[in-house]
């Protein structure tokens, strides 16, 4: 399809004839164009929305927004640069609730459900790049009950490409449906399924207000670094929410973000809310974040055909697990290396043996607890390795077994959620 900017119909002729005479159809040239009514030097090419732009360049191109509200959901099929664009000390462009409400326009890759993305980046393309911009979910009309379409700031869907600089914040139902784990809304969500591959960078962003996940990368063929993050959960909620989430196959490297406030304010035995949860992912990095105020610090989960072994959890700081563990090794194989864990509602550092045949064969050295149940709860796993760890103000310094129910905890939690089933996490998967 040959797409034109201001030609109309001389350009589809053109084409059209050219085609006739065995020649190649005329080719659009990568440029720069600007959404909006800000000063930008240089370009002169004008769209009032960022849809009509997108759709309207050529592959290549950059696309400036500049400050403003707008009202429109966008759908990228090919490779480009959307940035927002500064002018004399505004603010930079933020993507609202259209005229309408939100509707349904894509599916997930592996269910199938129904999803409203505000920015959809559809594959297979390589090279979507978007910074400097806001997607906003506020005031969303997906409020009818659990069975809406789920809301979605940011969606890479078997494409790749480049976050950096952005907000995702409000991606979630009104108070009175906010419980709704199917339907809930995910701040940014990268997955890939048929064959179809993804890898994404998520960086320097600031992430809030989501309704079940902050930054999710699901499935197997999605490879992500999510570096430099700031992600904030809405405190203690009816839904229980995760900060971070790799899982189902994906992988890659989590590092340098601060996630905070995923508390589940249920019964434990149907969720618990985490900061960083790597779940049937493996071969992951997860280094330097800074966890707290969470249900579970930064737990590594087998719970199904993919295995979450052989993972790195190295120099991370996790403050204030108010339920269960700073850092959780439901699985084999991975390194808990010069982790800071303070304040933690069961261990410091569990070698879970209950998700199956785990709590294996994992090397926990020269990591620092105060202020725990227990330092390390050792499970009932074999071959595990611990050296040089220092632990203070604890009940048990180690302890066997998958529970510690001392009287004392530091965060005061009811002594009833103390030692909560290590299963009760709750991946998102749409």
């Amino acid at each position: 399809m040959i797409k034109t900017i201001g030609h109309g119909h001389r350009t589809i002729l053109a084409a059209a004839l050219a085609t006739l005479a065995g020649l190649s159809a005329p080719q659009l040239m990568a440029s720069t164009v600007k959404v909006g009514t800000c000063d930008i030097p240089g370009v002169t090419t004008v769209y009032t929305t960022i849809q009509s732009a997108v759709t309207a360049v050529s592959a290549g191109s950059t696309i400036d927004v500049c400050p403003g509200n707008y009202p429109e959901q966008v759908v990228i099929e090919k490779n480009l640069t959307l940035t927002g664009f500064s002018s004399r000390g505004a603010a930079n462009p933020v993507v609202v609730i259209p005229a309408g409400g939100f509707v349904a326009n894509t599916t997930s890759l592996t269910t199938g459900y129904p999803l409203a993305v505000q920015i959809l980046v559809e594959g297979p393309i390589e090279g979507v790049d978007i910074s400097k911009l806001a997607v906003d979910g506020t005031g969303s009309n997906l409020n009818s009950g659990c069975t809406e379409p789920a809301l979605i700031g940011i969606y890479y869907r078997n494409a790749s490409g480049t976050v950096n600089n952005v907000v995702a914040r409000n991606q979630a139902q009104d108070t009175a449906n906010f419980g709704c784990q199917d339907s809930a809304g995910l701040g940014i969500f990268v997955e890939s399924g048929g064959s179809g591959t993804s890898t994404v960078t998520i960086e320097n962003s600031s992430v809030h207000g989501y309704q079940k996940n902050g930054i999710t990368a699901d499935e197997t063929g999605t490879t992500v670094t999510i570096d430099g993050n700031s992600v904030m959960g809405t405190g203690s909620i009816n839904t229980a929410q995760n900060g971070i989430q790799v899982g189902f196959g994906a992988t890659g490297t989590v590092e340098n973000n601060t996630v905070s406030d995923d508390i589940f304010n249920g019964n434990p035995s149907l969720g618990t809310g985490s900061g960083i949860l790597i779940y049937d992912s493996g071969g992951m990095t997860i280094t330097g974040n800074t966890v707290s105020s969470t249900q579970n610090g930064i737990p590594i989960v087998t719970d199904g055909s993919f295995p979450a072994n052989h993972n790195m959890v190295t120099h991370n700081r996790v403050t204030n697990t108010q339920l269960n563990d700073g850092i959780d090794l439901c699985s084999n194989n991975n390194t808990a290396e010069g982790n800071i864990v303070d304040n933690s509602g069961e261990s410091g550092i569990h070698l879970d043996s209950t998700c199956g045949a785990t709590g294996n064969n994992n090397v926990v050295s020269r990591n620092t607890v105060h202020e725990a149940c227990a330092g390390i709860l050792l499970g009932s796993g074999t071959g595990n390795t611990l050296t040089g760890n220092t632990i203070t103000d604890v009940t048990y310094v180690t302890l066997p077994g998958n529970v510690c129910t001392s009287p004392v905890v530091s965060n005061a939690q009811p002594q009833s959620q103390v030692g909560s089933p290590g299963h009760s996490f709750s991946p998102a998967r749409p």
